[in-house]
């Protein structure tokens, strides 16, 4: 049986997701409703799909922040769940303020990956803080994309990401297909390619499991960052070039992060679900 739901379309730094406004949990989304939703020809299109749930109406959200008031159920393009998305949870945050289910400036949003703490820092712009120190899994993995290889090292911060330092963005041609790590990580993780420019900043092309290049990955960014801290461990503050815009991340002295940048919503409705 098909439901209709209002949703909203947004983007941090044209990292596209769409937002269903389900508070009560009345839809349990299935793989295939989300392939639909995302398909850029079928569907709304986008690289996830971003659920507002009540956490008091939801046991796996109760769980994993019973603080929180909303739970963001992530969920990649390809139907996937995911621990958080730094992006995506920006323009969650900005749907939240702009529906006034949130109104104060500082505020908790439950995921997959635990509580995380949002600021509003001006006009359509937030810092969010993952608490969790990030966790190294690995400074010997292999990246490879056609002919070319680099070195990858793993962290979770906190979905799993091998990051390779070292690479000539202008050169590294398109990323349609899934770059090849190896040893193989127990589960699937996004790939950052990054590419130094001056102190403190870098910038970056990402492979996001489940979706494929986007323009931007906020958690990314931050695994990039802290990556290139190992090398610069005085750098703390990092501005992060993505195709789709830039982001700043700061690295704490415990290991983890605060992400700031900007949320737009572009469009609302009402979508039938089948």
């Amino acid at each position: 049986m098909s439901v209709n739901l209002p949703f909203v379309k947004g983007h941090g730094t044209h990292n596209d997701f769409i937002v269903l406004l389900d508070p009560g949990n009345v839809v349990d989304l299935t793989a295939d409703q989300v392939r639909w939703l995302c398909d850029r020809r079928s569907g709304l299109g986008a690289d996830g799909v971003l659920r507002v749930v009540e956490t008091r109406a939801l046991p796996e959200a109760r769980a994993a922040c019973s603080g929180a008031r909303y739970f963001m159920d992530y969920r990649n393009a390809d139907g996937s769940t995911a621990e958080m998305c730094g992006n995506g949870i920006r323009v969650f945050a900005h749907v939240l303020m702009s529906r006034g289910w949130e109104d104060g400036t500082a505020f908790v949003i439950g995921t997959r990956g635990g509580c995380m703490e949002v600021t509003v820092t001006g006009a359509g712009t937030y810092a969010v803080h993952l608490p969790y120190p990030a966790e190294f899994l690995g400074a010997d993995f292999r990246v490879a994309v056609g002919d070319s290889t680099w070195q990858g090292v793993g962290v979770r911060v906190p979905n799993p990401h091998v990051v390779a330092l070292g690479v000539d963005l202008g050169n590294l041609g398109p990323l349609h297909d899934v770059p090849q790590v190896t040893p193989r990580l127990t589960e699937d993780a996004n790939v950052e390619f990054v590419e130094m420019r001056a102190p403190g900043r870098l910038a970056l092309r990402v492979h996001e499991r489940g979706v494929g290049e986007t323009q931007s990955c906020g958690t990314g960014a931050c695994a990039a960052a802290w990556v290139a801290h190992l090398q610069k461990p005085a750098q703390s503050d990092w501005m992060v070039e993505l195709p789709g815009g830039t982001l700043q991340v700061t690295i704490h002295g415990d290991n983890s992060f605060t992400l700031v940048g900007p949320a737009e919503i572009v469009a609302e409705g009402v979508v039938t679900i089948p």
